[in-house]
């Protein structure tokens, strides 16, 4: 999978009431930046949210920005985040920015859904 290829997003609601859960696949990465900012904003507010970046092969500092940037509006509005599936190299991005210190990061999304 290249850097440039498209981003899909599903949206789903999880087993806890209220939680959404957004299985992304593809690379995140500045040229889907403002789709996946429209996707994580829309539709009515959850009381928690589970990224599944299972199928993240790549993140650059645009897309990791993107997800601190919708991890803080969570935090004000009091919903819970939890992060699952992150890949080794996402990973070893999240390590280097000390990001993997603040999020709840779950390897599985079953693992996430358990958090929330």
């Amino acid at each position: 999978m290249y850097r440039d290829s498209p981003l899909t997003i599903e949206r789903r609601e999880g087993h806890a009431l209220g939680s959404r859960i957004f299985l992304l696949a593809g690379p995140i990465t500045l040229p889907n930046l403002f789709q996946l900012q429209s996707e994580l904003r829309g539709g009515e507010q959850p009381t928690a949210v589970i990224l599944d970046l299972s199928a993240v092969p790549y993140m650059d500092s645009a897309g990791m920005g993107a997800v601190i940037n919708y991890f803080t509006h969570c935090q004000n509005r009091g919903v819970k985040f939890v992060v699952a599936g992150v890949s080794e190299r996402v990973l070893e991005l999240f390590k280097m920015t000390k990001v993997d210190t603040v999020m709840t990061i779950a390897g599985s999304l079953e693992e996430a859904e358990a958090h929330v």
